[in-house]
C-alpha cells in the first residue's frame, strides 16, 4: 500500500518499483506545500527508475499553513524535530529487506535546504538538492557531506549567487559535486508545484520566484539528476 505509518507521528507515501528488489532508496523532502500530488509524483518517478522511494509527511498529517514556520526554523537551526523525522525514514528505508542498505535524500524548494544539510548531517550516501537554501557557513555545515547534485534556476530571485555559493564551498570541501544553474529557469522549474500553489501565492510566485519559466529544461535537468543519483546509489550495498 502506498499510504504507510514510519512512526505514529510520521505518516508517509511509499512508491516502490515493479520486479523483485533489493533496490537503493531515496527519501523525498517536499516543497513548502507539503505532500501533494506533485510530490507523489516525484515519488513515482523514482520508483519507476528503480528506487524505493519514501516521501515521509514532516508536517505530520497538519495543513502546511499550519507547520512552515516550525519547519524554516529547524532548517534555519539545523536541528530540531523535522531533522528526527527525516532520520527516522532513511533509516526505516535503509532497514527494509528488500533495501540495498544505500539511502539518497531528495529535496525540493524547502525540503531540498533540508537536504543540502542532511548530506552531512545524515548517513546518506548522495543528495539531490533542487533550488534548496545554502546554509550560512556552508563550509563548516557542509564539512563531510555525501556526493551532491544540485540544480537552480537564473530566473528565481529568491537565491541568487546560490548555485556559485554551493560550487565554491563543496569544491573547497572536496566534495564529489554536480551544481548547474539553468538561465532563465524559474523556481521548481522541475515540478508542477507552481499550478497548486493558491493563487495570489502563484501571482506573486511568478514575480518574485519566476515560477513556470524554463520548463522545457526540465527533461534535460532530470537525465543528469538521475545519472548523478543512478552513479552514487548503485555502486553495491553497504549491508
Amino acid at each position: 500500500m502506498p499510504e504507510i505509518r514510519i512512526q505514529s507521528d510520521l505518516p508517509a507515501y511509499l512508491a516502490v518499483p515493479e520486479g523483485e528488489g533489493p533496490w537503493p532508496a531515496v527519501v523525498i523532502l517536499f516543497e513548502s506545500f507539503g505532500d501533494n500530488v506533485d510530490m507523489r509524483a516525484q515519488a513515482d518517478r523514482f520508483a519507476a527508475r528503480g528506487y524505493l522511494a519514501v516521501l515521509p509527511d514532516l508536517y505530520g498529517g497538519r495543513n502546511w499553513v499550519r507547520c512552515i514556520r516550525k519547519a524554516f526554523r529547524d532548517l534555519l537551526a539545523r536541528r530540531g524535530p523535522t531533522f528526527a523525522r527525516i532520520e527516522a525514514a532513511r533509516r526505516w528505508a535503509a532497514e527494509r529487506d528488500d533495501c540495498t542498505g544505500r539511502v539518497g535524500v531528495v529535496g525540493f524548494c524547502m525540503g531540498g535546504g533540508f537536504a543540502l544539510v542532511a548530506a552531512a548531517k545524515l548517513d546518506f550516501q548522495a543528495a539531490v538538492v533542487n533550488y534548496g537554501i545554502v546554509p550560512r557557513h556552508a563550509e563548516r555545515v557542509l564539512a563531510g557531506a555525501c556526493p551532491v547534485v544540485a540544480s537552480y534556476g537564473g530566473a528565481d530571485r529568491t537565491l541568487p549567487g546560490a548555485a556559485a555559493k554551493l560550487e565554491r564551498a563543496l569544491t573547497v570541501l572536496d566534495v564529489r559535486h554536480d551544481v548547474r544553474e539553468y538561465p532563465g529557469a524559474g523556481h521548481s522549474f522541475l515540478t508542477e508545484s507552481d499550478e497548486l500553489a493558491p493563487a495570489p501565492l502563484l501571482a506573486v510566485g511568478k514575480v518574485v520566484f519566476g515560477l513556470g519559466k524554463g520548463k522545457d529544461q526540465a527533461p534535460e535537468a532530470w537525465e543528469r539528476i538521475l545519472g548523478f543519483l543512478d552513479g552514487e546509489l548503485e555502486n553495491g550495498s553497504t549491508t
